[in-house]
């Protein structure tokens, strides 16, 4: 097969957004050499010139309209978080495959629209759930399913970011669906319910803070600090705590820790990294190194979409957790 008809089996991709993000994952995809990359769009006139430059072989285009008049398999969404359900429904109506940013929506309901669209339409669904595609949370998973730490009675998880977000949309409940709790707190409840298998949760409580104050369910200010605790079918209990802003004395603390009767293993960032992660197994007091950095993850679950995708691969049921791991949060935030 010659490197013109290898190109041409690739799919089609538009890229809707084009923050940092979005920036990355594009990149992630071209190095791989995983798409075409056929159309770009952002509303903003600066990213726009810029996209001319890192992406020359790319139509540009300044809306979601405009970049569906382009020939696309697929399309990449990374744009604030109150778009997502109207831009991944709008194309998956067009009959593309979708790759969206976290969260796919801000509640359940919005989540179960967008899946049974996908559905309806057979495309394939995906979300950057980027956290999953760790070595290190990779490696505890496996220990998890292979027996090798027992039965899991208790995950305590962490995500302190001493930054938070720099986008005024992050901070109105309306535009992002909450705080902390959904843009850092969804990946660490996703992690502890991929690990153990999507576990019924029958019970979900919590406290959420905004400058150390507490908020009440359908405040108009979104917190900054939220603990929970969910209780699983199988009798596990999971703990959360995530904040942005908090004076930790480091840029970030990302960790997931598994409790179970026969060891235990843990997920921590390294150096108070946002990007190094190391795994370890736990017996007793000794330590079991299981994964450590570098490690390459940031873009891995794009590609994964992509190549999945150039495969032939339709609609996934396994994206249906998506609302599960909602409706946790929604819970979290009383709604």
């Amino acid at each position: 097969m010659t490197s013109t008809q290898k190109n041409n089996d690739l799919p089609r991709l538009g890229f809707l957004g084009l923050g940092w993000i979005g920036q990355h994952r594009m990149q992630a995809l071209r190095d791989e050499q995983a798409c075409r990359l056929v159309a770009v769009a952002d509303p903003s006139p600066d990213v726009r010139s810029r996209a001319r430059e890192l992406v020359p072989e790319a139509a540009v285009a300044a809306t979601l309209d405009e970049l569906l008049q382009h020939e696309l398999d697929g399309l990449v969404i990374a744009t604030p978080s109150a778009l997502h359900a109207q831009q991944s429904l709008a194309a998956l109506e067009r009959g593309l495959a979708v790759f969206c940013q976290k969260p796919l929506a801000r509640t359940a309901a919005e989540n179960q629209a967008i899946i049974d669209a996908a559905r309806k339409a057979d495309r394939l669904l995906g979300c950057d759930l980027s956290y999953r595609h760790t070595e290190a949370m990779k490696r505890i998973r496996n220990a998890v399913v292979e027996g090798e730490l027992g039965s899991i009675y208790a995950v305590d998880l962490v995500f302190h970011n001493a930054y938070g977000p720099d986008k005024s949309w992050a901070r109105d409940p309306q535009l992002a669906g909450g705080g902390c709790a959904i843009d850092l707190g969804i990946h660490l409840v996703d992690l502890a319910l991929w690990t153990l298998g999507f576990p019924e949760v029958t019970r979900v409580s919590s406290h959420l803070y905004a400058q150390g104050q507490p908020l009440q369910a359908g405040s108009t200010q979104v917190e900054d600090y939220a603990v929970a605790e969910f209780e699983l079918a199988t009798g596990a209990v999971v703990r959360m705590a995530c904040s942005w802003n908090l004076p930790f004395g480091r840029d970030a603390a990302i960790e997931a820790h598994f409790h179970g009767t026969q060891g235990g293993a843990a997920m921590t960032n390294v150096n108070g990294s946002f990007y190094d992660f190391a795994a370890a197994r736990f017996h007793g007091t000794e330590r079991f190194p299981l994964a450590d950095p570098p490690d390459a993850w940031g873009g891995r679950a794009v590609v994964d979409w992509a190549r999945k995708l150039a495969a032939g691969a339709r609609y996934d049921k396994s994206v249906e957790t998506l609302v599960q791991v909602a409706g946790v949060l929604d819970r979290v935030y009383g709604r």
